[in-house]
């Protein structure tokens, strides 16, 4: 193996949202950030369970904190943002699913916020008779300390 060519060393992904269908909104668990000097969220989102809308719709918050207490919603001075993502991001919106989604998309965001800890919602309006599969997987990078799980 070539070690440029390593990447598997230098990475540590961490699940912001297991794999799963969802209907209604998920629990967000806590992602620690601290020793990592990067981070690139990626948002799987698999074909809508629905046709959304303007009033049946998901949208995706992602919230930062230094203490796993108080969040608050990320700007868009927090994160890089891909084509998927809105123009500006309000109220820590950074993918709202509000007409057909008929193909499964992968978005990625670069998180430069410098909290310690984020938090992915997916935050359910209206009616959901059928879930939606999706995951979102935060990678790290650059740990600071040797050693890092």
């Amino acid at each position: 193996m070539t070690p440029e060519r390593d990447q598997v060393s230098s990475i540590f992904p961490i699940a912001a949202l297991a794999a799963a269908t969802l209907a209604a909104d998920n629990t967000p668990a806590a992602v620690d950030l601290r020793d990592y000097g990067s981070a690139t969220l990626l948002l799987n989102i698999g074909v809508g369970g629905i046709t959304f809308s303007g009033t049946n719709k998901i949208e995706f918050v992602l919230t930062h904190s230094d203490d796993d207490t108080t969040y608050t919603n990320v700007t868009d001075d927090d994160v890089i943002k891909d084509s998927l993502a809105p123009t500006t991001i309000a109220n820590g919106i950074i993918r709202s699913l509000v007409a057909a989604h008929a193909s499964p998309t992968l978005q990625k965001l670069g998180y430069v916020g410098g909290k310690h800890y984020l938090k992915l919602l997916a935050d359910f309006s209206g009616t959901h008779g059928t879930g939606t599969p999706m995951s979102a997987t935060v990678v790290r990078g650059r740990a600071s300390l040797r050693g890092t799980a």
